[in-house]
This record gives structure tokens, sequence and C-alpha cells, in this order.
């Protein structure tokens, strides 16, 4: 259900709640409107929480919260996305390998 948009979303959200939507969109390499997109479903699902700054000027910040919720589901996407990232390892390493032994030949 989520993508790696919204783990890599979470992530950089949990490292600083303070972040605001276009500097994840140039961190992420996404588009505003991409990060706006997931964050929003995030918040709508419970796993992050969006307020303003009480007393900031610039009344369009937010600041960020991942919730218990959103601790353990990115907890869980972390160990998926490995789980995924080491088995596209092992596939390349395996066509490496083949690869060498056919030039070998």
């Amino acid at each position: 259900m989520y993508s790696e948009s919204h783990l890599n979303i979470l992530r950089q959200i949990h490292s600083n709640p303070h972040v605001s939507q276009r500097k994840l969109a140039s961190n992420l390499g996404l588009s505003l409107g991409k990060v706006n997109y997931c964050v929003q479903a995030l918040v709508e699902k419970g796993l992050l929480k969006a307020g303003n700054f009480s007393r900031s000027k610039d009344k369009g910040k937010y600041l960020y919260i991942l919730t218990p919720a959103g601790i353990e589901e990115k907890a869980k996407l972390t160990t998926s996305f490995l789980k995924r990232k080491i088995e596209e390892h092992d596939k390349v390493m395996t066509e490496i390998d083949t690869l060498r032994r056919e030039s070998k030949s």
C-alpha cells in the first residue's frame, strides 16, 4: 500500500520534523505535488500529524510528527524495503556470476 516515497518521507520527517514539503521534494527528488499527496495520505492514515507553529511569523510552516502508528509503520516499511533490496542484490549477484562464467567459456 505504501511506496518507497512514503517511507522516505517518514524517514526525513523522523529526522527533521520542521522540514518543509518543498525541502522534502528537493531532498527526495520528487515533485512538490507528489510530496503533498503522500504527506496528506500519511496524515489521513494517522501515521503523521501536522500542526502549525503557534509562535511562528510564517503561519504556513508546519511541524510534522510521526504518531506511534507512524513509527511502527516506518519500521515495517524499512524491514520490507530492506528485504526487497537484499533480494534484488542477490538476483544481480547471481546474474553477474552467470555472466562471468559465460565470458570465460
